[in-house]
């Protein structure tokens, strides 16, 4: 598939597009997977964790399938944060984003037809002393409206120790919230940072085994802090948005239909990739 599409839109790109950056509760009043009390407290708290998916066997061999993909970035001169929009290349990724046990729940979040776009691997090396500072996700997105949300699926154990990720509760009803750009010189995985979070509440931290997952609004204010320990922690991310969704910058060619269907044919639905 040739890449059209702006990969990391730039803030001057982003900000020639009309986007709609507000919080939707979900629309589902029947959830086939979720309990009604688990829909509604993503609502009110925007995340909901720890959801398991994988089994001991998956799991092991979702991690040695990351083990092998990390080896071929970094012996192509990349690092540990590059391996992304991961289901354009990968079929093992392309198939954990479109993994039943996952699409049930998105489904029960978003709504019957759900598009999956994004898939990134953040992996922190032992001793990596990067953080990523406080952010929201709809802020890099060329995507309006806000109706996305974004699965963690841990591959490592994640817990405080080596910089599991951190939820602000409830902020996601705040709408988009001033940030200030920001740099790797700081110690930052990203380049935005939304500062004097403690204004908004406590945060909790999301501690996950591997093969289990989170989920959160791509509102919902998050970050993490840097793994001081000897211990490796990766996650998949895995971003779906519902089919009325729509993208700017190319960004629609890289959405596969997951549930349902796409009604307008917005989103190119690329197929599973032949590599490993």
């Amino acid at each position: 598939m040739e890449k059209t599409f702006s990969i990391i839109p730039s803030p001057e790109e982003l900000a020639q597009l009309e986007r709609s950056l507000r919080f939707h509760p979900s629309p589902v009043k029947s959830p086939k997977v979720l309990p009604m009390e688990s829909v509604n407290r993503f609502n009110q708290a925007g995340f909901l964790f720890p959801q398991d998916l994988l089994g001991t066997e998956e799991t092991k061999a979702c991690r040695e399938y990351f083990d092998r993909l990390l080896e071929g970035a970094i012996a192509a001169g990349k690092d540990s944060y590059s391996i992304s929009s991961a289901h354009l290349k990968h079929s093992g990724v392309y198939d954990l984003l479109r993994n039943p046990g996952l699409v049930g729940v998105v489904s029960d979040l978003l709504g019957e037809d759900v598009i999956g776009f994004g898939s990134h691997y953040f992996c922190k090396m032992p001793g990596d002393g990067r953080a990523v500072a406080w952010h929201q996700d709809a802020s890099y997105w060329p995507l309006s409206p806000s109706k996305t949300v974004t699965v963690w699926l841990a591959i490592d154990d994640s817990d405080p120790g080596n910089g599991c990720m951190r939820v602000i509760p409830g902020t996601h009803k705040l709408g988009h919230l001033t940030y200030r750009p920001s740099s790797k010189g700081e110690g930052n995985v990203l380049d935005q940072t939304v500062e004097e979070v403690e204004r908004f509440g406590e945060p909790v931290d999301i501690v996950l085994k591997a093969g289990q997952y989170s989920i959160h609004s791509d509102l919902l204010l998050h970050g993490s802090e840097a793994n001081q320990s000897d211990r490796r922690r990766c996650g998949l991310t895995l971003r779906y948005c519902a089919a009325d969704v729509r993208a700017s910058l190319g960004w629609n060619e890289k959405g596969v239909i997951v549930s349902g269907s796409d009604p307008e044919g917005h989103w190119a639905n690329p197929s599973r990739p032949v590599n490993p």
